[in-house]
Parts: structure tokens; sequence; C-alpha cells
């Protein structure tokens, strides 16, 4: 005589994780700026000073600087392309409209951060705009190493685990 034992499915990683570390809402969006912005002053103060042979004290506040306003033109960028978006007849985000969203952020970082740059280091305009471009590839992996590693840690957000696991 057998018994009859329910089986269940082994739960995927991403539902163990979310489970572990049940991070979602405002909460998560907090940690996530706080860790992301923390340790990329860290790394852009560095970088700062290694490349434009400013001491890693005037580096520091180049990259707090910038940080501060990286942080304030992504909320204002985004809330003007997201109105933008809205008004638009041809609805969802095509390949075209990722692109001309990332080109038009990344451009107000670099009208904005290029002269503040050249200004505080003591350097010309040229080689602010030559080390906002080592900036831009350097936040381009960052962002991307950041964002899985902090998944792997904290979880997925509820707006991205399958349906059945949010909840």
């Amino acid at each position: 005589m057998s018994k009859n034992v329910p089986t269940r499915a082994s739960p995927t990683i991403s539902a163990l994780t979310h489970r572990i570390h049940p991070m979602q809402g405002i909460r998560r969006r907090i940690v996530f700026v706080t860790l992301y912005e923390l340790i990329a002053i860290v790394a852009t103060s560095a970088g700062l000073a290694a490349f434009s042979d400013s001491g890693l004290q005037r580096a520091g506040v180049a990259a707090v600087v910038s940080s501060a306003v990286a942080v304030v033109w992504n909320l204002v960028f985004n809330t003007l392309f997201e109105r933008w978006e809205a008004r638009q007849t041809v609805r969802g985000r095509s390949l075209a409209r990722r692109a001309a969203h990332a080109i038009g952020f990344e451009g107000g970082l670099v009208v904005t951060l290029v002269p503040f740059f050249a200004w505080w280091l003591d350097i010309t305009l040229w080689q602010a705009f030559v080390l906002d471009l080592g900036l831009l590839l350097f936040f381009l992996v960052y962002t991307f190493v950041f964002n899985w590693t902090f998944d792997r840690i904290f979880g997925l957000p509820a707006s991205a685990l399958p349906v059945g696991e949010q909840g």
C-alpha cells in the first residue's frame, strides 16, 4: 500500500529569493537608490581623481554633485518624457523610443555636468567631455552589474515576478 503523497513543484530561485527578501515598493526603491548612489560616488570619486589629476577630496565633491544632479535630472526627465509619451498615438516602448529616452537623458547630463566638471576640476571643456564619456561607459557596465546583483540579493520586484509568485 503506497501513500499518495502530493508533490509540490520546486519553487524557482526568484520565488525563494522573493520569500527570503520580500522587499517591495518604496522601501525597495529607497534601498536601491541609496546603495546605487553610494557605490557610484565612491567609484566616481576614484575615477575622477585618477583621470583629472584632482585630489580625492575635490573629485569626491564632484562625484557627490554629479550624483545629486543625476538623481534630480532622472526625476525631471522621466516625468517630462512620460508626459510626452502619454500624448503619443503609438503606445509602447519601441527600440527607437528607448534609444530616444537614453540619448535624451544622457544628453541632459552632458549639458549639465561637462561645464561643471571643467570648472570644478579645472580642466578644459574637451577634457571634461572625454571624462564624461568615460563615466557614461562606466555607468553602462555598472548599472547592468548593480541591477543584476541587487535582484539576486533582494529578489525581483513584484512587477517582474511570474504571475502566481507575486504575493
